[in-house]
């Protein structure tokens, strides 16, 4: 379903909605039951069904149905859980609404830069996005990054994906989906550790700061608390500056853009982004030693790959800045003390991975072993790089760690 398409059903799923009266719109429409005709034992969200209907935040319809499919309105999702968190939503006058969106704006869960409060707003169809920055503020969640609110929703396991590392951020929700996601703000607020979608986390990890590398290989980005509180950030996450992922040279003919760093997890065969590599078997690595050939990647499984996703946005003068289509770039902080076994074949610090010999730099990527590196007295830096020498030579600064040396 297209994007623009997705919007205009989901326009007319919540105007029909309301002009029919049926759905949380009308709760006297409902039938106080359970035991619904289309939730089957084995559907995927029977159970969370069961416990929503049961706590009374949400019924079924006169006919005998729950509809677990059809889409829930923006007025609906927050009807719903300011009921299940008994916040006080004392009556108004106007729309039917009303009450509940006051409790929601007092309890934090809404803000007005969410979408327009007015009935328009309120009766559109909600998108899993928004519906992460409700979920996130109802476990007591808290950021100024409007892209941010999927990531603490992954995170803290409020919000799976729809598939492998799929977010469908603009995805409308359900019925089914919302008590799901309820039930587990409740469990959330009670205590309880949910479980994670690790492939979703990184996903949204990379929707929001444009990298994943905290997601997949926390173990290696690693530096004392104190350095992150120090500088005001909230998280070690907080480290990338995503604002140097777009880079110019210094007399401006050359800009360089980096959409993504993906790390991906060669352990992993699911690894969502390994298609990024094309055929595993065939990449080498590169130990600087000019007569040592075939250092397969396939043998060393045990690491992670960084894959520099990205190119120049524009070269304006290719003699001076070379015709390559990839970035230009440099990671420290992963180093060994027998370089002797490096320069031999053994894998003990990061190296560059490639397909062609003649052309090593032909894969934007790196590999790190998950063991047997060290920093030696290096931080963790991961630079972009414009390319070019000399006086002209310019760095933009991604990530630096001190790291636990």
């Amino acid at each position: 379903m297209s994007k623009s398409y997705g919007k205009v059903l989901g326009m007319m799923l919540a105007a029909a909605l309301t002009v029919s009266g049926i759905g949380e719109a009308s709760p006297s429409a409902y039938a106080a039951k359970s035991d619904f005709s289309d939730i089957k034992p084995a559907h995927w969200a029977a159970g969370a069904i069961q416990k929503a209907v049961d706590k009374g935040y949400v019924n079924g319809y006169t006919n005998g149905t729950f509809k677990p499919d059809a889409s829930v309105s923006r007025a609906e999702f927050v009807k719903m859980v300011v009921s299940a968190l008994n916040l006080d939503a004392p009556a108004a006058s106007g729309k039917w609404y009303v009450p509940y969106v006051d409790a929601a704006t007092q309890a934090g869960l809404y803000a007005g830069a969410d979408f327009s409060n007015n009935d328009a707003g309120w009766n559109k169809v909600m998108t899993r996005d928004e519906m992460a920055r409700v979920a996130a503020r109802a476990i007591g969640e808290k950021t100024g990054e409007s892209d941010k609110w999927m990531y603490l929703a992954t995170k803290s396991g409020l919000i799976q994906g729809v598939g492998k590392a799929q977010l469908a951020p603009e995805g409308l929700t359900t019925r089914a989906q919302a008590v799901v996601i309820i039930e587990r703000i409740l469990k959330a607020n009670a205590g309880d550790k949910l479980a994670a979608d690790r492939y979703a986390v990184g996903a949204a990890e990379i929707l929001w700061h444009g990298t994943n590398i905290f997601t997949v290989m926390p173990e290696k980005f690693v530096t004392p608390e104190s350095d992150w509180k120090s500088e005001g950030k909230s998280s070690i996450e907080e480290m990338w500056n995503e604002k140097k992922m777009v880079f110019t040279s210094k007399d401006g003919q050359y800009q360089g853009k980096l959409d993504a760093l993906v790390a991906i997890d060669l352990a992993d065969p699911n690894d969502p982004n390994r298609g990024l590599l094309g055929n595993i078997d065939t990449l080498k690595w590169y130990n600087n030693g000019a007569s040592t050939k075939d250092l397969f990647v396939k043998d060393n499984k045990n690491s992670y790959v960084l894959y520099f996703k990205g190119q120049p946005a524009f070269n304006k003068n290719p003699d001076k800045y070379g015709a390559q289509k990839e970035l230009q770039f440099n990671l420290q902080g992963f180093h060994n003390t027998d370089m002797q076994s490096f320069f031999a074949g053994k894998l003990n610090q990061t190296a560059r991975i490639y397909r062609n010999r003649s052309l090593p730099s032909d894969i934007p990527a790196v590999i790190i072993p998950k063991t047997g590196t060290m920093q030696n007295g290096h931080n963790i830096e991961i630079v972009l790089q414009v390319p070019i020498g000399g006086s002209e030579f310019k760095e933009s600064e991604l990530l630096s760690l001190r790291g636990i040396q």
